[in-house]
Protein backbone atom coordinates (compact mmCIF):
# COMPACT_ATOMS: atom_id res chain seq x y z
CA UNK A 1 0.00 0.00 0.00
CA UNK A 2 1.44 3.67 -1.22
CA UNK A 3 2.40 5.37 1.96
CA UNK A 4 -0.08 8.90 2.04
CA UNK A 5 0.97 11.94 1.08
CA UNK A 6 0.60 15.33 3.20
CA UNK A 7 1.82 18.55 0.83
CA UNK A 8 2.75 22.08 2.54
CA UNK A 9 5.53 23.30 4.03
CA UNK A 10 7.08 21.79 7.10
CA UNK A 11 7.29 25.56 9.15
CA UNK A 12 3.59 25.89 8.83
CA UNK A 13 1.43 25.74 12.17
CA UNK A 14 -0.96 23.83 10.73
CA UNK A 15 1.34 21.44 8.43
CA UNK A 16 2.77 20.85 12.15
CA UNK A 17 -0.42 19.54 13.70
CA UNK A 18 -0.45 17.13 11.09
CA UNK A 19 3.16 16.30 11.26
CA UNK A 20 2.72 15.54 14.77
CA UNK A 21 0.10 13.17 14.69
CA UNK A 22 1.74 11.41 12.00
CA UNK A 23 5.06 10.81 13.87
CA UNK A 24 2.94 9.76 16.84
CA UNK A 25 1.23 7.60 15.00
CA UNK A 26 3.89 5.51 13.39
CA UNK A 27 2.22 5.70 9.98
CA UNK A 28 4.20 5.93 6.76
CA UNK A 29 4.18 8.97 4.70
CA UNK A 30 5.66 10.97 2.04
CA UNK A 31 6.32 14.91 2.97
CA UNK A 32 5.24 16.68 -0.69
CA UNK A 33 7.16 20.28 0.04
CA UNK A 34 5.73 23.43 -1.80
CA UNK A 35 6.67 26.93 -1.56
CA UNK A 36 4.62 29.51 -0.39
CA UNK A 37 6.41 31.97 -2.22
CA UNK A 38 6.27 30.42 -5.13
CA UNK A 39 2.96 30.06 -5.05
CA UNK A 40 2.87 26.12 -5.50
CA UNK A 41 -0.61 26.55 -3.40
CA UNK A 42 -2.37 28.65 -5.72
CA UNK A 43 -1.64 26.47 -8.80
CA UNK A 44 -4.82 24.68 -10.81
CA UNK A 45 -2.90 21.42 -9.33
CA UNK A 46 -2.86 22.21 -6.08
CA UNK A 47 -6.42 23.56 -6.11
CA UNK A 48 -7.99 20.66 -7.08
CA UNK A 49 -6.66 19.07 -3.91
CA UNK A 50 -8.03 21.70 -1.80
CA UNK A 51 -10.50 24.49 -3.41
CA UNK A 52 -9.44 26.97 -0.97
CA UNK A 53 -5.49 27.33 -2.15
CA UNK A 54 -4.69 26.30 1.61
CA UNK A 55 -2.28 23.48 3.69
CA UNK A 56 -1.60 21.39 4.18
CA UNK A 57 -3.63 18.45 2.31
CA UNK A 58 -3.32 14.48 2.67
CA UNK A 59 -3.38 12.38 0.07
CA UNK A 60 -4.53 8.78 1.40
CA UNK A 61 -5.60 6.34 -1.37
CA UNK A 62 -8.26 7.72 -3.34
CA UNK A 63 -9.57 10.41 -0.32
CA UNK A 64 -7.97 13.43 -0.36
CA UNK A 65 -8.72 15.81 2.80
CA UNK A 66 -7.64 19.08 3.83
CA UNK A 67 -8.17 21.17 7.13
CA UNK A 68 -5.21 20.58 9.68
CA UNK A 69 -7.46 18.95 12.40
CA UNK A 70 -9.57 16.90 10.27
CA UNK A 71 -6.48 15.01 8.66
CA UNK A 72 -5.24 14.38 11.85
CA UNK A 73 -7.95 13.02 13.22
CA UNK A 74 -8.24 10.18 10.26
CA UNK A 75 -4.35 9.44 11.10
CA UNK A 76 -4.95 8.98 14.20
CA UNK A 77 -8.38 6.71 13.55
CA UNK A 78 -6.83 4.83 11.18
CA UNK A 79 -3.39 4.58 12.62
CA UNK A 80 -3.48 5.32 16.79
CA UNK A 81 -7.19 5.48 17.55
CA UNK A 82 -6.26 5.84 21.43
CA UNK A 83 -5.01 9.54 20.95
CA UNK A 84 -8.83 9.88 20.25
CA UNK A 85 -9.67 8.27 23.59
CA UNK A 86 -9.79 4.64 24.78
CA UNK A 87 -11.92 2.38 22.79
CA UNK A 88 -15.65 2.37 23.97
CA UNK A 89 -15.02 5.27 26.27
CA UNK A 90 -17.54 8.02 25.37
CA UNK A 91 -16.14 10.25 28.22
CA UNK A 92 -12.68 10.32 26.87
CA UNK A 93 -13.49 10.86 23.67
CA UNK A 94 -15.85 13.91 24.46
CA UNK A 95 -13.34 15.48 26.48
CA UNK A 96 -10.96 15.30 23.64
CA UNK A 97 -12.63 16.83 21.98
CA UNK A 98 -13.83 19.39 24.21
CA UNK A 99 -9.71 20.53 24.29
CA UNK A 100 -9.24 20.33 20.57
CA UNK A 101 -12.69 22.78 20.01
CA UNK A 102 -10.87 25.07 22.96
CA UNK A 103 -7.54 25.35 21.47
CA UNK A 104 -9.39 26.03 17.78
CA UNK A 105 -11.89 28.31 19.40
CA UNK A 106 -10.13 29.87 22.30
CA UNK A 107 -6.53 29.51 22.42
CA UNK A 108 -5.20 29.67 18.61
CA UNK A 109 -7.27 32.91 17.88
CA UNK A 110 -5.46 34.50 20.87
CA UNK A 111 -1.84 33.64 19.87
CA UNK A 112 -2.13 33.69 16.40
CA UNK A 113 -1.83 37.92 16.56
CA UNK A 114 1.31 37.54 18.98
CA UNK A 115 3.13 35.37 16.94
CA UNK A 116 2.24 37.70 13.58
CA UNK A 117 2.92 40.58 14.80
CA UNK A 118 6.37 39.18 17.08
CA UNK A 119 7.55 37.22 14.90
CA UNK A 120 6.72 37.58 11.07
CA UNK A 121 5.61 40.74 10.57
CA UNK A 122 9.19 42.68 11.20
CA UNK A 123 10.96 40.26 8.63
CA UNK A 124 8.15 40.95 5.94
CA UNK A 125 7.96 44.83 6.45
CA UNK A 126 5.11 45.45 8.15
CA UNK A 127 4.12 47.66 11.16
CA UNK A 128 4.17 45.76 14.52
CA UNK A 129 0.50 46.52 16.02
CA UNK A 130 1.64 46.43 19.66
CA UNK A 131 -1.69 47.68 20.80
CA UNK A 132 -3.55 44.02 19.34
CA UNK A 133 -0.35 42.30 21.33
CA UNK A 134 -0.87 43.64 24.37
CA UNK A 135 -4.76 42.71 23.97
CA UNK A 136 -3.91 39.47 22.96
CA UNK A 137 -1.40 38.81 25.76
CA UNK A 138 -3.97 39.98 28.23
CA UNK A 139 -6.84 37.44 26.57
CA UNK A 140 -4.12 35.05 26.86
CA UNK A 141 -3.67 35.18 30.35
CA UNK A 142 -7.18 34.58 31.09
CA UNK A 143 -7.08 31.40 28.87
CA UNK A 144 -4.43 30.10 30.81
CA UNK A 145 -6.39 30.70 33.94
CA UNK A 146 -8.63 28.25 32.59
CA UNK A 147 -5.65 25.76 31.21
CA UNK A 148 -4.25 25.69 34.81
CA UNK A 149 -7.18 24.71 36.63
CA UNK A 150 -7.76 21.81 34.42
CA UNK A 151 -4.14 20.52 34.48
CA UNK A 152 -4.01 20.98 38.07
CA UNK A 153 -6.20 17.92 38.35
CA UNK A 154 -5.26 16.25 35.60
CA UNK A 155 -1.66 15.25 34.10
CA UNK A 156 -2.92 15.94 30.16
CA UNK A 157 -6.04 17.96 29.04
CA UNK A 158 -8.11 14.98 28.19
CA UNK A 159 -7.20 13.11 31.28
CA UNK A 160 -4.36 11.37 32.59
CA UNK A 161 -3.42 9.99 29.30
CA UNK A 162 -1.20 11.70 26.24
CA UNK A 163 -4.16 12.28 23.62
CA UNK A 164 -4.73 14.72 20.23
CA UNK A 165 -6.25 17.13 22.73
CA UNK A 166 -2.60 17.97 23.95
CA UNK A 167 -1.15 17.06 20.36
CA UNK A 168 -2.99 19.77 18.11
CA UNK A 169 -1.65 22.77 20.51
CA UNK A 170 1.93 21.96 19.77
CA UNK A 171 2.02 23.83 16.62
CA UNK A 172 0.58 27.21 17.72
CA UNK A 173 2.88 27.16 21.19
CA UNK A 174 5.93 25.95 19.53
CA UNK A 175 6.06 29.63 17.95
CA UNK A 176 4.57 31.65 20.68
CA UNK A 177 7.06 29.87 23.11
CA UNK A 178 9.84 31.45 20.98
CA UNK A 179 8.52 35.54 21.65
CA UNK A 180 9.32 37.76 24.42
CA UNK A 181 6.04 37.08 25.50
CA UNK A 182 6.64 33.24 26.97
CA UNK A 183 7.58 34.28 30.04
CA UNK A 184 3.35 34.18 30.57
CA UNK A 185 3.69 30.59 31.08
CA UNK A 186 6.02 31.56 34.29
CA UNK A 187 2.42 32.30 36.48
CA UNK A 188 0.64 29.28 35.23
CA UNK A 189 3.54 25.97 36.68
CA UNK A 190 0.99 23.24 35.56
CA UNK A 191 0.81 24.68 32.32
CA UNK A 192 4.35 25.17 31.71
CA UNK A 193 4.98 21.29 33.28
CA UNK A 194 2.38 19.88 30.57
CA UNK A 195 4.18 21.82 27.76
CA UNK A 196 7.44 20.78 29.13
CA UNK A 197 6.09 16.99 29.14
CA UNK A 198 5.12 17.49 25.61
CA UNK A 199 8.48 19.25 24.21
CA UNK A 200 10.37 15.85 25.36
CA UNK A 201 8.37 13.74 23.30
CA UNK A 202 10.36 12.33 20.06
CA UNK A 203 7.46 13.29 18.08
CA UNK A 204 7.39 16.46 18.52
CA UNK A 205 11.19 16.98 18.81
CA UNK A 206 11.32 15.68 15.10
CA UNK A 207 8.60 17.95 14.43
CA UNK A 208 10.19 20.99 15.83
CA UNK A 209 13.45 20.17 14.22
CA UNK A 210 11.83 21.91 11.11
CA UNK A 211 10.40 24.64 12.87
CA UNK A 212 13.01 27.13 12.85
CA UNK A 213 11.94 29.75 15.92
CA UNK A 214 11.58 32.61 13.13
CA UNK A 215 9.64 30.71 10.61
CA UNK A 216 13.13 30.47 8.21
CA UNK A 217 12.68 34.38 7.71
CA UNK A 218 16.46 35.06 9.26
CA UNK A 219 18.04 31.72 8.18
CA UNK A 220 16.62 32.14 4.47
CA UNK A 221 14.56 28.87 5.33
CA UNK A 222 11.39 30.61 4.33
CA UNK A 223 9.47 27.87 1.61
Amino acid sequence: MAPMKLYGWAVSPWMARVLVCLEESGAEYELVPMSRNGGDHRRPEHLARNPFGEIPVLEDGDLTLYQSRAIARHVLRKHKPELLGAAGSLEESAMVDVWVDVDAHQLEPVLQPIVWNCIINPFVGRDVDQGLVNESVKKLKKVLEVYEARLSSSKYLAGDFVSFADLTHFSFMRYFMATEHAIVLDAYPHVKAWWEALLARSSVKKVMAGMPPDFGFGSGRIP
